[in-house]
């Protein structure tokens, strides 16, 4: 079986119900942000020498990048209960475990550091950005509550807790902003 379809070359492509849409549309711009922001977590992981408890992290991110391929599946229309309260709750009591080993927040981090550290920050910037097109999805197709907003506003939170857990773990100090 070939991986070439040629069914995209003329700057369409099928949704998972197998709608065509441009390739410019918002839903395709959007679960391909969710995807870059998969394949920028996947190089986290890969990321060698940090000195903390890797299998714990390791085991979060792994679990991230399978809740985004279930937003991604959400956004190509397929229907069902992809992210629910529970997988937004586990977010939280992540960045909740992470925060009472962490000091606390006393000014605005500059996104540098290790490379984990700086990784965590690609992370998070991706991960706004994401948000940001998942909401302009949204606003065509209002629901009551989405749980993949809400996700991805945690993880994007999570992401920033992790990147300063990593580098108190290693005994990085952070760059704070100058004015």
């Amino acid at each position: 079986m070939a991986i070439y379809t040629k069914t995209g070359d003329k700057g369409e492509t099928s949704l998972a119900n197998g709608t065509r849409v441009k390739k410019t549309d918002a839903r395709i711009e959007a679960y391909g942000t969710v995807d870059e922001l998969n394949s920028w977590i996947g190089l986290l992981r890969a990321q060698t020498g940090l000195r903390t408890d890797r299998s714990a992290v390791d085991g979060q991110l792994a679990k991230v990048q399978n809740k985004l391929f279930n937003i991604g599946a959400s956004l190509s229309c397929a229907p069902g209960e992809w992210i629910n309260e529970a997988d937004v709750k586990e977010i939280e009591g992540w960045i909740n475990a992470m925060q009472a080993e962490t000091p606390a927040l006393r000014a605005f981090v500059l996104p540098s550091g290790s490379e984990a550290v700086a990784r965590c920050h690609v992370c998070r910037t991706i991960c706004r950005r994401a948000e940001r097109r998942i909401w302009e999805v949204e606003s065509g197709e209002p629901r009551e509550e989405s749980q993949e907003l809400k996700y991805m506003n945690r993880l994007s939170d999570y992401l920033f807790v992790l990147a300063r857990f990593l580098g108190h773990k290693n005994g990085e100090n952070e760059e704070i902003w100058q004015k």
